[in-house]
């Protein structure tokens, strides 16, 4: 079923884009200068950040994982903003054409088509999947950026939810992502997929899970052209560095991570699983689909993510590593209010347009 965005939630987005659209000159007049690392924080973020503590709302790691549910969906509502395209559609992996509902491992879709391949019967295709910690986010989290990678990349975007802890541990999302991969490899004609033109991403988790599948997918010898990654999660035991330099004020708390590090992986033996920490795998499997690896400067997971770039550089694998200095984790979400978080994003739809579009 569809969420609808409750008043509260649409009067706060109004307010953010409002607020952030406000003259450059007058929004550094509202926020102090935040330097770190010679790194500049985006005033738009700056001020973002300042509202969210005037408002009290609690950051991440303060609430325990039903309340973070709820407050990382009313975020998203406010900013992911609602980018027109030509078709939006509900389905389910695994049911077949025409059936209202699927067997007991169905997952839930959302297939997002942009106006210029709405006449195409194969078009690229990008198998989304949602960050949030291995324990929330969904399809409606994530319309907005959805919606704006369909739409400014020109590609078909399904998007496809998991199930997550501490109700299902490790490897159960790893699982349903490879699920939904060979779903849409053994029934492109159900999305409209053309299998040349394939590629996974995600943010954040999701990003970890677009990696895994990407590396099965070449260790088995299936299609797939390329892979998103933006600012993943690649090292489940990492300490030190960004994890610690960034840990608190930026949306993404160390608080939150050991949360939800023990909620999906309580047992400290599956960590260093190569599923959920791909930079600790001892090899790249041959044939790996080339990258777009997105990071944010003020961000504690920038290290893993740019390190595993930089791997895959070695063994041989196209890839690009990108720093996005001024933007906090979870840039993608800000789409709809933030114009400095919409131009990181924009790098990345041209980056998926020009391997697959």
């Amino acid at each position: 079923m569809v969420r609808r965005r409750g008043v509260a939630e649409l009067a706060r987005a109004a307010t953010l884009k409002t607020v952030l659209a406000l003259p450059g000159a007058v929004r550094r007049r509202l926020t102090s200068p935040q330097v770190q690392q010679g790194q500049w924080l985006a005033n738009d973020v700056r001020l973002m950040l300042r509202l969210a503590a005037l408002a009290g709302e609690p950051q991440l790691g303060d609430l325990d994982i039903e309340g973070t549910r709820v407050a990382l969906d009313q975020q998203t509502a406010a900013a992911g903003g609602r980018r027109r395209v030509a078709s939006v559609r509900d389905l389910l992996l695994g049911a077949n054409e025409g059936e209202g509902a699927g067997g007991p491992g169905a997952l839930r879709g959302r297939l997002y088509v942009p106006r210029s391949r709405l006449l195409e019967q194969r078009a690229p295709l990008l198998l989304f999947f949602h960050g949030g910690g291995f324990v929330s986010g969904d399809v409606e989290s994530h319309d907005g950026p959805c919606r704006f990678l369909a739409e400014e990349a020109g590609v078909r975007v399904l998007s496809v939810e998991y199930r997550m802890g501490p109700e299902h541990r490790f490897p159960a999302a790893h699982d349903d992502a490879w699920t939904a991969y060979r779903w849409v490899v053994e029934h492109p004609d159900l999305v409209g997929a053309d299998l040349d033109r394939l590629a996974v991403g995600g943010d954040s988790a999701g990003a970890n899970l677009a990696a895994h599948v990407a590396r099965q997918a070449a260790a088995e010898g299936l299609p797939l052209a390329f892979q998103l990654l933006a600012y993943p999660i690649t090292d489940a035991t990492r300490t030190g560095g960004s994890r610690d330099e960034y840990a608190e004020g930026f949306l993404l708390t160390g608080r939150f991570i050991d949360q939800v590090t023990e909620a999906y992986t309580p047992d400290p033996a599956t960590r260093t699983d190569p599923r959920i920490s791909p930079l600790l795998a001892e090899d790249v499997p041959a044939g790996l689909a080339p990258a777009h690896v997105a990071t944010a400067g003020w961000d504690p997971l920038r290290d893993e993510g740019e390190d595993y770039g930089f791997v895959l550089q070695r063994a041989g694998v196209r890839t690009e590593v990108r720093r996005h200095p001024s933007q906090i984790h979870g840039f993608l979400n800000l789409v709809g209010v933030a114009p400095t978080a919409r131009l990181a994003t924009r790098e990345l739809t041209s980056a998926l347009r020009a391997a697959i579009g």
